[in-house]
């Protein structure tokens, strides 16, 4: 039973890894993510109502939010990197994921009663999806100058896009970082985040200043994430065929949503395959480690 629960934290935490990619990663759906990893309706449970059985969740919870924390604060550059030099890879290696969990997710569905008029939540699900995709890429603008994150209106912008963005971020297929890109405030809490873990500005009054402004986007993201899950959870208990058809819109709307374009030269070409083929081995590996670990 020991190494059992060994087995299971490592794996929740391999789980935290890829959320937290998910986070800082253009396009890409935690929720997908916990979905494709098994671990979707135990997150619901949790988070809709995190105050029972306090101490189970919390050990549930905390190998996902070390695996988190590392991912984000390893490979933020390491992301910033990939997606600056080699997007359209990188974007399908994260399409290839959600791709890949796919077969899982009709699965899901198909453990209910399938009618012919849920198809309908699908198609709506998918026109959401890519209507959000296609505000994110568009020249969409707002009144606040969202480069300076110090002013009084950005400190109170910030923590409300925060909250908007934990809502969605209860259905799968959003995708928290296209959501902030909507809002134009995605590259601005990057940048924050990026000064957050640079050595050189540690302790700073200016990095002081950036900590509490992350930090209160993130409880307003927390509170959003509390309220709305609440909603999601009912809507899977009471109709989870249709929720399921639901998600395989918002999914096929991601990955529409997120495509890139072909490949332009050889170096592209090649990476782009061989990242294709790691996304999809990726999302094979979650769905047999999701069985044998059973993540309980």
């Amino acid at each position: 039973m020991e190494n059992s629960n060994k087995k299971n934290f490592f794996y929740r935490m391999f789980c935290g890894a890829f959320l937290g990619v998910s986070v800082i990663a253009p396009g890409i759906s935690g929720s997908i993510m916990a979905v494709m990893m098994g671990i979707y309706d135990e997150l619901i449970g949790i988070i809709s109502n995190p105050f029972k059985n306090f101490k189970k969740n919390f050990f549930y919870l905390l190998p996902m939010v070390i695996g988190a924390g590392a991912s984000v604060i390893l490979l933020i550059n390491a992301l910033d990197f990939m997606f600056e030099n080699f997007p359209v890879p990188s974007y399908l290696l994260f399409m290839s994921l959600i791709a890949g969990s796919i077969p899982s997710v009709i699965d899901e569905a198909k453990k209910g009663s399938i009618k012919a008029k849920y198809f309908v939540g699908t198609a709506i699900a998918l026109l959401f999806a890519l209507t959000i995709g296609f505000i994110a890429k568009s020249e969409y603008a707002i009144a606040i100058d969202t480069a300076n994150t110090a002013s009084t209106a950005m400190k109170i912008y910030l923590p409300l896009c925060g909250g908007i963005a934990g809502m969605m971020s209860m259905i799968p297929g959003m995708s928290i970082s296209m959501l902030l890109m909507m809002f134009s405030v995605y590259e601005p809490l990057l940048g924050l985040a990026k000064g957050i873990l640079s050595p050189s500005a540690w302790f700073s009054s200016q990095w002081f200043s950036d900590v509490l402004t992350v930090a209160t986007v993130a409880i307003a993201f927390v509170i959003g994430m509390v309220i709305f899950s609440n909603i999601t959870k009912l809507v899977f208990e009471k109709h989870r065929s249709l929720a399921f058809l639901m998600v395989l819109g918002f999914m096929s709307g991601s990955v529409i949503s997120i495509f890139p374009g072909l490949p332009n030269g050889l170096i592209n070409w090649v990476l782009s395959f061989v990242f294709v083929a790691i996304g999809l081995f990726i999302s094979y590996l979650f769905k047999v480690l999701g069985k044998k670990f059973n993540v309980e």
